[in-house]
């Protein structure tokens, strides 16, 4: 069969039940054969069709397995995790620069870092929010080339104000990427493969390598000397930071255009069953069964029969289902525990990550200062061996997700509580091959959780208030991150203050990674 044959056979189906029809069914005599045991969240108290419905998609796309259209989203989302940290490196490395360069207007606060967190939270508020109304397609097709312009702009500007404004416009772009990244990943992959999810966040890790070493070639030989004051930082002498944001929107411009060429995107068919949009969704599932001959026993006339999902009568934009993207993430009381402590997660990992990541340069350069060698060169060294080192993380992380007896919410712990001890042993080092050594662990560490957290995340929200719900996460993430940020521009970055903070924000995230109620490995996510 063709998959013009297969489109045809769907809407035939269709057209035998009757465009018009939009009773609830009942279930037929085959849906008492639904098992819902291996999904993750069980939800039928609050919506039995969308729950019988979500574990019928879910049985056909085990069925239909791993495809080489899966394989390109992981790279293809991986882009977006690239660039998200790519973008929030970009800044944090240009901002001594900048600073150098142009002066701060203001005494205390890091602008630049402070602009860039804002810009984030403003994202992950508009791509997460909006995910769930319109779909996962839009901001995956346009976030990079937003991304990519404001980055070659910024660039170009010539005042601390007007390059802030750029960080902040092209942070919204990126805000929420690796939402929409992870959870269009997730919401076509087989539960064998749930892993490739945190696996994902080698991506991250590859971005933060790839800007680093770009910040080794061009902050060591293209900026100005470290004791130069705002006079004396000329432009000419100053370009580094210019050409690291040229190079980094060129990047990001190809990555942009590879992901338009490279795979024509379609809504998720998990989506799509939460709008009870029965025929499209199906019509995906047979496009993957017949492009690469795998096997699909789920029949349109057995996904209809289950009734129609609640609610998907009115408008996306309707208060009621509007309200819905929220309250569904505390339908039941341990849903609303689990969204309640993944926040709380969030909000601490939102708070520590930029006080120790934004302000890397200056704990190497203060840390190098106070060991004997603080040059550029050394930093920057340094900074791209942190950054290298930190893709050893979500590596550690696909592994530990899918062992025995320690899963996902055991892997957080293990991040956290490792980066914990690293970062208090970073208080007391001695050496520069202690600085380097300490600080890298640091990057390797802390990627084990993050590289989980991302997956996690998805994994235990609905797929109808997904996005809602992680964006919510990311806004108070950004909002931890804003809070970070502050901290760090008040506490001296040359002292181990900063560091201590950081410790024990790491050592709270091992308690509240254990208490998270779901252990999504080797179940469906709904």
């Amino acid at each position: 069969m063709t998959d013009s044959d297969a489109k045809t056979a769907v809407s035939a189906s269709v057209n035998a039940h009757g465009d018009d029809d939009q009773t609830n069914y009942g279930h037929d005599s085959g849906s008492d054969s639904i098992d819902l045991r291996d999904e993750l969240i069980n939800t039928s108290d609050v919506d039995d069709v969308l729950a019988r419905k979500m574990a019928l998609v879910n049985a056909a796309i085990d069925e239909i397995g791993m495809t080489p259209f899966q394989w390109k989203l992981f790279f293809l989302n991986g882009f977006g995790y690239a660039v998200d940290s790519l973008l929030v490196v970009c800044q944090s490395i240009a901002q001594p620069a900048v600073t150098q360069e142009f002066g701060n207007p203001s005494q205390y606060i890091a602008g630049v870092s402070l602009a860039s967190q804002v810009g984030l939270l403003v994202g992950a508020a508009v791509w997460g929010f909006s995910a769930d109304v319109i779909g996962r397609k839009l901001a995956f097709n346009t976030s990079l080339f937003l991304c990519a312009a404001f980055v070659l702009i910024a660039g170009g500007m010539p005042n601390y104000i007007s390059f802030c404004a750029m960080v902040a416009i092209y942070s919204a772009g990126a805000g929420g990427n690796y939402i929409l990244d992870a959870t269009n990943f997730l919401e076509f992959l087989p539960v064998s493969h749930a892993w490739l999810v945190t696996f994902l966040a080698v991506w991250w890790a590859v971005g933060y390598t790839i800007t680093g070493l770009l910040a080794w070639a061009f902050m060591s030989d293209y900026s100005c000397a470290p004791d130069a004051t705002v006079t004396e930082c000329t432009r000419a002498d100053n370009m580094g930071w210019r050409y690291l944001h040229f190079t980094c929107g060129s990047l990001v411009l190809v990555l942009s255009v590879l992901r338009l060429l490279l795979v024509r995107m379609v809504q998720t068919p998990k989506w799509l069953t939460s709008q009870n949009r029965d025929e499209e969704l199906y019509r995906i599932l047979v496009d993957l069964s017949e492009k690469y001959k795998r096997p699909l026993s789920l029949t349109f006339e057995k996904l209809q029969s289950q009734g129609r999902v609640l609610h998907t009568d009115k408008s996306v934009w309707s208060g009621l289902r509007l309200r819905n993207h929220f309250s569904g993430l505390f339908s039941t009381r341990r849903l609303a525990y689990s969204t309640i402590m993944i926040i709380i997660n969030w909000l601490l990992i939102g708070t520590v990550s930029p006080l120790f990541g934004v302000f890397l340069p200056y704990y190497l350069k203060s840390r190098g200062a106070q060991t004997g060698d603080d040059s550029n060169y050394t930093t920057w060294r340094n900074y791209a061996v942190n950054q290298v080192a930190g893709l050893i993380g979500p590596i550690i992380a696909g592994i530990l997700v899918e062992t025995r007896f320690i899963g996902r919410r055991g892997t957080l712990a293990i991040g956290a509580a490792v980066t914990t001890a690293l970062q208090f042993g970073y208080t007391q080092i001695k050496t520069p091959a202690q600085n380097l050594g300490v600080s890298a662990a640091i990057s390797a560490a802390s990627n084990i959780y993050y590289g989980t957290i991302y997956a996690y995340t998805p994994e235990i929200l609905p797929t109808a208030h997904r996005a809602t719900g992680y964006g919510l996460c990311v806004v108070l993430n950004r909002i931890g991150g804003i809070v970070g940020v502050l901290v760090g521009s008040y506490a001296n970055v040359e002292t181990v203050v900063p560091l201590w903070i950081c410790a024990g924000l790491y050592g709270a995230l091992i308690i509240t990674s254990l208490l998270l109620p779901f252990e999504s490995m080797g179940k469906r996510s709904v």
